[in-house]
Parts: structure tokens; C-alpha cells; sequence
């Protein structure tokens, strides 16, 4: 039921996702969801986020695992090109279900808000670590991250505004080297 509701709040928003159609998408008893979300569709909601967090922060083992060497602009490129796939393949209907409940939720949901900046910091957090590994100083890394997430957010909205993925292959090309930059070569010696 997590994952559908993710799934539907991705795609429609938090507002337009009802219980119901949630209880559908994941072919579950309606029944169900008072008894696994008793605090309703704010903790389903709450919890939705939090698993989208915990996938993207997932995925970046993933993504290091496929690439050789790794480097910053490969990362990056990985982060987007997953959206860029799916676009080409399913056209530009659906977002990421953390910016979306921060969009309806942030200012009449504090839970929601809350469970949204957890969910960007549980994302945050591995692709910081992947930079520091690849030679990025660690107290740099974490505003690296931040600026590689944000700025994927940003182009994914212009891609589904303008249902084009040129804005994803923009932010590719143009700040790849700015990350690749960052890299501090290892000493010799």
C-alpha cells in the first residue's frame, strides 16, 4: 500500500490520491488501511514519502555498481538518466511523490514537511558518501549532493512541464564537469 501510494501521489499529487483509489492500486481490502494506517491518509502519505526517500537513496549503490571508474558527472548522469528512461518510455505523467507531497503538503502538514526533509536527507546522504569515495573533500560533498538533487528536481518539473527531456540533458551536460571538478586527486607517494 506504501508503494502504490507513492506510485499514485507521484503521478496525481496528494490531494487527488484518495484512500481508496490506494486500496485499489495495491488490490487490497479498504479495511486494511485503517488498520495499517490508523493516523489516515496523512500517515500513509508520511510513510509513502519516506519510502521514496529510502529508494533513491538505494539506488545509488546501484548506480556506482555499473559504472567504472565512478566519477561525480557519471553519478549524476545515472540520477538522470533513470527519469529521462522512464519519460521516453511512459511519456511525462509522473514526478517524484517527495517533491510532490512537499508541494500540496508542506505549509498544512507538518508531519508531511517533515517527513519530506528526512526523505531528502536520507537521499542526500549516500550520494555524499558516493562523492567523498570518488575523492570529493568531505566537507564539501554534502552541498554537492544537495546541489546534484536539487538540481535534478528542477529539471524533472521542466521536463514534465515542457513533456520534453531536454531540460534533463541539459543539467547532464552542463554541471558534469562542474561535479567532476570537485575531485581532490590522490597524493602520491
Amino acid at each position: 500500500m506504501v508503494f502504490s501510494a507513492a506510485q499514485l501521489i507521484r503521478r496525481d499529487g496528494v490531494g487527488a490520491t484518495g484512500m481508496r483509489d490506494v486500496a485499489e492500486h495495491a488490490q487490497a481490502p479498504r479495511g486494511s488501511l485503517q488498520h495499517y494506517f490508523p493516523g489516515g491518509k496523512e500517515q500513509l502519505v508520511n510513510e509513502a514519502v519516506a519510502w521514496a526517500g529510502r529508494y533513491a537513496g538505494r539506488r545509488i549503490d546501484r548506480f556506482l555498481a555499473a559504472m567504472d571508474p565512478p566519477t561525480p558527472s557519471g553519478l549524476f548522469a545515472a540520477m538522470i538518466g533513470q527519469w529521462t528512461d522512464e519519460m521516453d518510455a511512459m511519456g511525462y505523467g509522473s514526478g517524484c511523490p517527495v517533491a510532490a507531497a512537499t508541494v500540496d503538503c508542506s505549509h498544512t502538514a507538518a508531519s508531511t514537511r517533515a517527513a519530506a526533509a528526512d526523505a531528502f536527507a536520507t537521499w542526500n546522504a549516500p550520494v555524499a558518501g558516493a562523492l567523498t569515495a570518488m575523492g570529493v573533500p568531505a566537507e564539501r560533498a554534502p552541498a554537492l549532493a544537495t546541489l546534484m538533487i536539487s538540481t535534478l528536481e528542477g529539471a524533472l518539473l521542466m521536463a514534465r512541464a515542457q513533456e520534453d527531456v531536454g531540460p534533463l540533458r541539459t543539467v547532464v551536460r552542463e554541471l558534469g564537469p562542474l561535479l567532476d571538478a570537485a575531485v581532490v586527486p590522490a597524493s602520491g607517494g
